[in-house]
């Protein structure tokens, strides 16, 4: 027995609004009965944390809001960002014949079942109406018998667990690794090959993909900037006497033509340069995957100083901030991208010592404008019990003086570092979502979406038919009755409603899509077959095993 996905045209990742169809490949050297085979796309999000020791500073990042649990006892989140499912087997052929044991032939040799998904917008998990309906044996929902005695069904994930986690309802999140046993991001495609029979296991087989999201509607572009800005005075250098030679004969005017020097010095001493550094963004700053960063950097003459002022080092750094949260416990995890970090600078501050006080001096940018953000940097997002953000830290070196080179140089100019920080910064993935998705998101509100008629709504009920002035026109509260039980919900999502004895359970219903979902479900996705997809490696093997703890049951 064999069992491999073979997946057509595989780009290097998926996206939202893309088709993702192959074909499941089954070899068998023996006949053998098969009760159904189902196909899974599945998304997860898990997150793990220990409840911290309250004598270990260490560990005290891990806040808790709720009940205390006891020092190390873990607490686990596991999300099914993205569910869905397909039945690939037994087709209308096979299914024509009416097998009693709920089991279908099929002949020794090679077989393949074609699969075809559509990858959603937002997550799955949020929706309570969805996930109470799914849960238990697949042949519930209408994916083939349990086989004899009722044993062999496929088994399909419990959604009645996800109603008592907290969700938010976003774009999916990217794939993402690099937190063993704390946090990951992942998504497949799995395979079920249900075999019918007391002692018979099913077939299992998965495969991994990477994920990119497609990013929200950019704001139109504005001459509006977001800096960062941070002056600076050198310090006074004390001025060095020249050193003379004394005879033996002189030793009374020694002292008083140091004096005189010194005092001389003192007054021909001129201010020490001053200069203002800004580091300039687009507002609101945005910042895409594999690009360069549109920075801008200026200096600001602040006092009059003909000497001049050199940028000698420049180093810019993404910071991430990933904020994990699993039930109660919250912990935060920092990575650092160096985007650009350079030594050997030599770049003058002023056009000459003639400027004037306040003129300013926009850097050249070719330190920078070629250096991309690295193809492991995920874009900004939040999802139920992950997210990330991003801040850009700006490192210049500033020296006073010309910067010596050579080994033979004796003195170094002072050489001062500046800090500029952006503190939030957003980070989006470089694919645009289409043209008609963009439209109808700014054009209509979202929301649910509903199907309704042409027919106008109905005029409510005349109270009186005396005609009033409108100052003698009061509002009038409906009247209450108290004997009357308040309206129940149809369904509720923590108790779903249970068969009665001899009915069939109607088949798996699909709650009504979000106005995103329902826009996107007959486009076509953001990339085309002539159009290359940018580098992304949020995640280092896709296929390589979990590295969360395992869940109990």
């Amino acid at each position: 027995m064999s069992i491999r996905i073979a997946l057509d045209n595989q780009p290097e990742f998926y996206t939202n609004i893309d088709f993702i169809q192959g074909r499941i490949i089954l070899g068998i050297n023996r006949p053998e009965q098969i009760g159904s085979i189902v196909v899974k796309l599945e998304g997860e999000s898990k997150t793990a944390l220990q409840a911290p020791n309250a004598f270990d500073p260490q560990h005290m990042a891990r806040l808790q809001t709720g009940p205390q649990r006891p020092p190390g006892s873990p607490a686990t989140e596991n999300h099914k960002i993205l569910y869905k499912l397909q039945q690939v087997f037994p087709d209308d052929y096979y299914a024509s014949s009416s097998n009693p044991y709920g089991a279908y032939p099929l002949q020794a040799g090679e077989h393949e079942f074609p699969f075809k998904f559509k990858l959603p917008i937002n997550n799955a998990c949020s929706d309570p109406m969805a996930m109470s309906k799914i849960g238990g044996m697949a042949n519930v929902g209408g994916f083939g018998g349990g086989g004899m005695f009722g044993i062999g069904g496929v088994r399909v994930m419990d959604g009645s667990k996800q109603l008592y986690l907290r969700h938010v309802t976003r774009t999916l999140p990217p794939s993402l690794t690099g937190y063993p046993m704390e946090a990951e991001i992942r998504y497949y495609i799995k395979v079920t090959i249900q075999r019918p029979g007391l002692l018979k296991e099913n077939w299992r087989y998965q495969i991994g993909l990477k994920f990119l999201p497609i990013e929200p509607p950019r704001p139109k572009p504005t001459s509006q900037e977001a800096f960062a800005r941070r002056p600076f005075t050198f310090r006074p250098q004390s001025p060095q006497p020249d050193k003379k030679r004394s005879s033996l004969f002189n030793f009374g005017s020694s002292s008083d033509s140091k004096s005189a020097a010194t005092l001389e010095a003192s007054t021909d001493v001129a201010p020490a340069p001053a200069i203002e550094i800004s580091a300039r963004l687009p507002h609101p700053s945005i910042l895409t995957c594999n690009k360069p960063i549109p920075l801008r950097l200026i200096a600001k003459k602040l006092n009059n100083n003909p000497e001049q002022v050199y940028l000698v080092s420049f180093q810019m750094e993404l910071i991430g901030r990933t904020d994990v949260r699993a039930l109660e416990l919250h912990n935060q995890k920092i990575n650092r991208w160096v985007v650009v970090s350079n030594p050997n600078l030599n770049i003058p501050l002023t056009t000459g010592p003639t400027d004037e006080v306040g003129k300013e001096l926009v850097i050249p940018d070719h330190v920078w404008k070629n250096m991309s953000l690295p193809n492991t940097v995920a874009p900004s997002f939040v999802t139920c019990n992950l997210s990330r953000k991003y801040e850009l830290e700006i490192t210049v070196g500033l020296a006073w003086g010309q910067p010596k080179k050579g080994l033979t140089s004796t003195k170094s100019p002072p050489v001062i570092l500046l800090p500029l920080r952006f503190a939030q910064v957003e980070v989006y993935s470089g694919i645009t979502p289409p043209p008609e998705l963009l439209e109808a998101s700014t054009s209509t509100r979202p929301g649910r979406a509903t199907f309704t008629n042409n027919v106008p709504p109905r005029l409510p009920p005349r109270q009186n038919s005396v005609t009033t002035s409108p100052q003698q026109q009061q509002p009038q509260r409906p009247p209450q009755t108290f004997d009357q039980a308040p309206a129940q919900p149809a369904h509720d999502p923590l108790y779903p409603p249970q068969l009665a004895a001899g009915q069939d359970a109607p088949p798996y219903d699909d709650a009504p899509p979000s106005y995103d979902e329902a826009v996107a479900e007959n486009l076509a996705g953001p990339f085309d077959g002539m159009q290359s997809r940018p580098a992304y490696s949020g995640v280092t093997n896709e296929n390589a095993p979990s590295q969360m703890p395992s869940e109990k049951n």
